[in-house]
């Protein structure tokens, strides 16, 4: 007990792992760690830090079930950003609808373009963990 000290990875399913890359990578930034292993099935690594997010192109089980209109009420990732306002007008830009937290801090969240919910937290300084 107690040797749990970080997050390794989490994993998203896409439906199109090329358009799931125009959202993570090429909207929000982050990069693509290509000496990851294939797994036999579409996908891709990105590197968020220390740790990562695998794309996983498979099917979606929960495919089509309602999902709330805040991600704040869903499952989500969450992840440190050093400027809010710099992702806010990224993805107002994007047309990618937002809403801003409801706990007062300064974060939003938005989904992915297959219904992922991401919450996006402004850290105070670099490394900050999110709350």
């Amino acid at each position: 007990m107690g040797n749990v000290t970080a997050v390794h990875h989490v994993s998203l399913l896409v439906s199109d792992t090329g358009r799931a890359l125009a959202f993570y990578r090429d909207l929000l930034g982050l990069a693509v760690d290509a000496s990851r292993p294939g797994l036999g099935y579409p996908g891709a690594w990105l590197v968020v830090g220390a740790a990562q997010i695998h794309l996983i192109e498979l099917p979606d089980p929960l495919r089509g079930t309602p999902l709330p209109e805040h991600g704040g009420r869903d499952r989500h990732v969450a992840l440190s950003v050093t400027r809010l306002d710099d992702i806010q007008e990224a993805l107002a830009s994007a047309g990618v609808p937002f809403t801003p937290s409801r706990s007062g801090r300064r974060a939003l969240f938005c989904r992915d373009p297959d219904g992922n919910a991401i919450e996006l937290v402004e850290a105070a300084v670099a490394g900050a963990q999110g709350q």
